[in-house]
């Protein structure tokens, strides 16, 4: 086990996560002593795409600020195109690129950064079913479990998550 029990982590949240994508980050990062924050618009509970939930919240997006995280993760599901629409996360995502933070991303998730405009010019990968839009952003899409590139890191789908969080407690470590 690494030692980051002094690192924080902002997890966003929103109405049809992918379960998966979010809870295994959620338990995982807790495992390594990491302090786990899971925000939402209005810091409401946010219900998973396969019915899980309602599954309460730490915080509201609107509060959340990039200076008090070492990282920021985006699970994928339909939550991605909610965020993408809201101010707060938009903003959020492009200050966790701008001071080069992590910003972990996996299957869906992919749509935030894309609306962020922090992924033209990067290599990263995504489910197949945005592909065309990574790519139309100016992703330099490949199809590998996970891709880091500079302080992104991504994962198709829930078969990647075990390599997915490794990747990112490197990157945290």
């Amino acid at each position: 086990m690494t030692d980051l029990a002094d690192k924080r982590v902002l997890i966003m949240a929103a109405d049809l996560f992918e379960e998966s994508e979010l809870l295994y980050p959620l338990h995982r990062l807790r495992e390594e002593g990491v302090e786990v924050t899971v925000a939402s618009a209005g810091a409401k509970a946010v219900s998973g795409k396969r019915g899980y939930g309602p599954m309460g919240v730490d915080a509201d997006l609107a509060d959340m600020a990039e200076g008090d995280f070492d990282a920021l993760v985006i699970p994928g599901g339909f939550a991605p195109d909610a965020l993408r629409r809201n101010a707060d996360a938009l903003a959020l995502t492009k200050a966790f690129d701008a001071s080069t933070k992590p910003i972990a991303f996996i299957c869906h998730a992919g749509w935030l950064p894309i609306s962020a405009r922090i992924v033209a010019g990067r290599r990263a990968t995504s489910v197949g079913a945005i592909r065309d839009d990574m790519e139309n952003a100016g992703v330099d899409w490949v199809d590998e479990p996970v891709v880091v590139d500079g302080n992104l890191v991504t994962a198709r789908t829930p078969a990647d998550l075990g390599p997915w969080m490794k990747a990112l407690i490197a990157a945290l470590a």
